[in-house]
């Protein structure tokens, strides 16, 4: 089922890690919870303990942006999980993430010669890839889905020396990307919820959208490889992103994406 109540869980797991230190006053001796208490976390963020229970419990689901903004504060959020609370809150319908690209989307990945670039949602279902990327690693190809991908196939280990920086920014994406309402989005979250790693990266309620980075593979043919990925939003699609993988001119990686075909 979908989460019913995304925006109480990442409230009180994101209370959860903040040190009780940073109360105020400031909580000494043994405790029986993790991090802030829930009165604690109210008096940081200026609001009442029986109205933060109702936004933890899901009874109350659309506070202000005010309120948002102040318990950001008092959760020491940065950026990123303090757009994804405002998100959470946010009353717009459920938009079940895109599933086909169109024709000019294609033609556009087809056009990057020698560069690997494929498109996905924000479930992070592959919809389309150019033969680079497809040759790069099999799990860019249309029909599969990148956390899955990622969590469920051993090949992922090979593929990506850094595999738990890897993991731990899909879960994060997945998180700050998808729908938590979306019914779609639930089943693949419970389906990844069978791996371990998985089940801890994603009880730490991290948000961060993907980003523009260096990322590494050791492809079994051509082997290690460095490569910038950048995003690009696609232009009247909500929430289809293209990934672009490309290499340092003159670097090791660049002849090797050149044997890649």
């Amino acid at each position: 089922m979908a989460s019913d109540n995304a925006l109480g869980e990442f409230l009180k797991a994101r209370r959860g890690r903040v040190p009780p230190s940073r109360a105020n006053p400031p909580a000494v001796g043994r405790r029986r919870v993790a991090g802030l208490r829930r009165d604690e976390l109210a008096g940081l963020a200026g609001i009442s303990e029986p109205y933060l229970t109702r936004l933890e419990q899901g009874i109350d689901r659309h506070p202000s942006p005010q309120v948002l903004r102040a318990l950001a504060r008092a959760l020491e959020l940065d950026a990123d999980a303090s757009a994804y609370l405002l998100a959470l809150a946010a009353p717009d319908p459920v938009r079940p993430p895109e599933t086909e690209v169109g024709a000019d989307v294609h033609r556009l990945l087809d056009m990057w010669a020698g560069t690997p670039a494929y498109t996905r949602n924000r479930r992070f279902d592959v919809l389309g890839a150019n033969k680079w990327a497809r040759a790069l690693a099999p799990m860019y190809e249309p029909g599969h889905n990148l956390a899955r991908e990622v969590f469920l196939r051993p090949e992922a280990h090979r593929l990506f020396p850094d595999w738990q920086q890897i993991a731990a920014q899909t879960a994060a994406a997945l998180r700050a990307e998808s729908d938590p309402r979306d019914p779609r989005t639930a089943r693949l979250v419970a389906e990844l919820e069978a791996d371990e790693d998985f089940r801890r990266l994603w009880a730490l309620h991290d948000a961060r959208p993907a980003r523009d980075e260096l990322k590494r593979f050791v492809h079994p043919v051509v082997g290690e490889l460095a490569l910038r990925r950048q995003a690009l939003t696609v232009g009247g699609a909500e929430h289809q992103v293209i990934i672009v993988y490309q290499a340092t001119p003159g670097s090791p990686s660049e002849s090797a994406l050149a044997r890649l075909i």
